[in-house]
C-alpha cells in the first residue's frame, strides 16, 4: 500500500492525510472544494509544526511529511490508489455515490475504507461490485493523536481485506481493534447516548455545563467533559449518529433530546460554529480550549 487516497479534506480528512503521510505513503488529499483543501494545508502546517516543537518529530520529517501529500481536485488522480480512505461528511446518500463511483473507474484491486462514525458499512459494500474490499476504518480525532483505528468488518469483508487494514493501522502506530457492522459500531454506540444523557440532564436543569462536565472530568478521569467533547464533536454529527442509530435499532434510548435538536436547528453546533454548549467566538478562547483537550490526550 504505497499510494493511499484520502477523500475529504475536513477535520478528519485532513488528519488521516498527516498520518499517512508522516509514515512515508504517498498521500492523494481530494476535495471538491479549494479552499477546502488550502484550509486543510493550513491546518496540516500548523499541526506538524506543534509536532516538531514538542520534539515529537525532527525538521526533515515535517519536511518530507508535507511533500507526501497531494492536494487536488481532479478526482481521477486517485484512481490507482492501492486504498482509498473515504472521509466526506456524514450522509448516506453522498457516502454511497462516492462508493459507486469510486467502483465504476478504479482497478477491481483497490480496497475502499470509509472513516464513517455510524454508517452502515454493510450498506456501503452493496454499491460496489467488490464487496470484500470494502471495510470501516474509523480514526478517533484528533486523528494523529489519538491512538484507536475502529476496524468495522461488513458481512463481506474478507479477511484479507481486515488484515491489510490492521496491518497499516499497527505501521501507523495506531491500536486496531475490529468490530462488526452494526449501528453505531462500539465507540459511538456507547460515547453517543453518553453525551445525550448529559443534554438530557441539563435539558431538566438537574446540572449546568460546567458542572456536568466538571464531574464527568473529575469523578470519571474523563479528559474533556461530554458537553464540551460534544462541542468538539460537532452538535449536528452528535445528532446525526443518533438517529442513525434511533433508525437502525428502533430504540426510543437512541432519540436525539430536543435541546440537541434545538442547537443544530439554530445553527450552534459547537466548536466550529463559535458556539454551543460553550462561547467560542472568542477565538483565543477557543484556541486555548482546544490546545488544553489536545494536552490532556
Amino acid at each position: 500500500m504505497k499510494k493511499i487516497s484520502v477523500i475529504g479534506s475536513g477535520t478528519m480528512g485532513n488528519g488521516i492525510a498527516q498520518t499517512l503521510a508522516l509514515y512515508e505513503h504517498d498521500v492523494v488529499l481530494y476535495d471538491i472544494n479549494l479552499n477546502n483543501l488550502e484550509n486543510a494545508n493550513k491546518t496540516i502546517y500548523n499541526s506538524l509544526s506543534r509536532m516538531v516543537n514538542k520534539n515529537l518529530i525532527s525538521t526533515n520529517q515535517k519536511e518530507k511529511t508535507i511533500k507526501n501529500i497531494n492536494p487536488t481536485t481532479e478526482f481521477d488522480k486517485i484512481l490507482d490508489s492501492d486504498l482509498i480512505i473515504e472521509a466526506a461528511s456524514e450522509n448516506k446518500d453522498l457516502k454511497i455515490s462516492l462508493f459507486e463511483k469510486i467502483d465504476n473507474k478504479c482497478s477491481p484491486k483497490t480496497i475502499i475504507a470509509s472513516n464513517t462514525s455510524s454508517i452502515s458499512i454493510t450498506k456501503l459494500a452493496e454499491s460496489t461490485k467488490r464487496m470484500d474490499k470494502v471495510i470501516g476504518m474509523h480514526f478517533m480525532n484528533p486523528v494523529p493523536i489519538m491512538k484507536l483505528v475502529e476496524i468495522i468488518n461488513s458481512k463481506y469483508t474478507s479477511k484479507e481485506t481486515t488484515e491489510k487494514i490492521s496491518s497499516l493501522s499497527k505501521k501507523l502506530e495506531k491500536i486496531p481493534l475490529i468490530v462488526n457492522d452494526s449501528p453505531g459500531f462500539i465507540s459511538n454506540r456507547i460515547l453517543i447516548p453518553m453525551i445525550n444523557e448529559a443534554i438530557e440532564a441539563l435539558d431538566q436543569k438537574v446540572a449546568t455545563v460546567k458542572n456536568i462536565d466538571g464531574i464527568m472530568k473529575l469523578g470519571m478521569g474523563h479528559p474533556m467533559g461530554p458537553l464540551q467533547l460534544a462541542d468538539l464533536i460537532g452538535l449536528d454529527v452528535c445528532k446525526s449518529i443518533l438517529d442513525v442509530m434511533f433508525e437502525g435499532f428502533k430504540d426510543s434510548k437512541y432519540k436525539a433530546n430536543r435541546l440537541l435538536v434545538k442547537l443544530v436547528e439554530d445553527g450552534k453546533l459547537g466548536m466550529k460554529s463559535g458556539e454551543g454548549f460553550y462561547d467560542y467566538s472568542n477565538s483565543r478562547k477557543a484556541e486555548f480550549v482546544s490546545k488544553r483537550f489536545l494536552n490532556d490526550c
